[in-house]
């Protein structure tokens, strides 16, 4: 695929996936052994096949159920695309063990994907889970 046909699909997948919660979609973006490798916290674990990240997404949005991604930038060559994003998102649900706090947080992200076959089949996720709970009052 073409460096601007990689970019759409990863733009696909944040923008259907995630800030909409459109999961059937997710069998579309994602290569079936899809790997991601969360990098953010120790206790978030890296997420394997796309039923799990299905799971993932799931839970996550159960926690922030108005989650939204903007694409701040993306950049492609080759098989890869690194997209820097913004996230937000009001707690409404647990996350991590945290209680619903009814705080809305603003963070920074960027991921990097692999693409094969026109599927997304790794990524490498690194997003400011720090600056997320101390907006939500779980540290200071």
């Amino acid at each position: 695929m073409t460096p601007q046909k990689n970019k759409a699909l990863a733009r696909r997948a944040i923008d259907e996936v995630w800030s909409k919660g459109n999961l059937a979609v997710a069998r579309e973006v994602y290569g079936t052994d899809f790997v991601s490798h969360q990098h953010s916290h120790p206790n978030v674990r890296d997420v394997r096949g796309v039923s799990a990240l299905v799971q993932f997404v799931r839970e996550f949005r159960d926690a922030f159920p108005d989650f939204h991604d903007t694409i701040d930038d993306q950049v492609a060559e080759g098989d890869k695309v690194v997209t820097r994003f913004t996230s937000t998102g009001t707690h409404k649900g647990v996350l991590m063990g945290l209680q619903p706090t009814n705080k809305r947080a603003t963070w920074m992200g960027m991921a990097i994907d692999r693409i094969e076959d026109g599927k997304i089949v790794e990524e490498w996720v690194s997003w400011d889970l720090f600056g997320m709970m101390q907006q939500l009052s779980a540290i200071t």
